[in-house]
């Protein structure tokens, strides 16, 4: 249940973004957000990561939908279990969920955050949940997975029913 509130929190806090700058931008219009670092753009995207797959929607769905599913399945059945794991999953499930929330209601995803330091691609709160969230999970992966929730293979010959 905690997980599903976290969840919910990380999906609305990304919507309730997206919906501000709907509400007060135009498309392409700019507004400071943190001055001389980031600005607020509004920016309609059709397809994942820097545009890649564009107008293929229906594709970027059926992706999401496949690794949304995986995700909960290392959860429901505990395979994750440490709280940096956990962390890392439920960042990349908020931030999953979220965009495709754009892509099934708009057709598009909602992008706004504008680095004014560098070239950088326009991205979205979602976006900055799953990227956490993959790194969380590439140093849960590479660094405690095998300490900590990593099963044990019985060496008991009887332990599988056989004799």
């Amino acid at each position: 249940m905690l997980y599903a509130l976290i969840v919910i929190a990380l999906i609305a806090a990304d919507q309730g973004l997206k919906y501000w700058v709907v509400s007060h931008l135009a498309l392409g219009e700019s507004t400071p957000f943190l001055p001389g670092l980031m600005q607020l753009t509004r920016l309609h995207n059709t397809g994942a990561a820097w545009s890649s797959f564009s107008g293929m929607t229906t594709l970027l769905i059926v992706v999401t939908v496949v690794l949304i599913a995986g995700v909960l399945v290392l959860l429901v059945k505990r395979i994750v279990r440490h709280p940096l794991g956990v962390a890392a999953c439920l960042l990349i499930l908020g931030g999953g969920l979220g965009n495709m929330i754009d892509r099934v209601a708009r057709g598009y995803v909602v992008d706004m955050f504008d680095i004014q330091l560098f070239s950088y691609p326009i991205f979205n709160l979602a976006d900055c949940f799953v990227v956490i969230g993959a790194i969380l999970g590439g140093i849960y992966y590479l660094f405690l997975y095998e300490k900590t929730d990593k099963k044990e293979k019985s060496h008991d010959p009887d332990a599988d029913g056989r004799n």
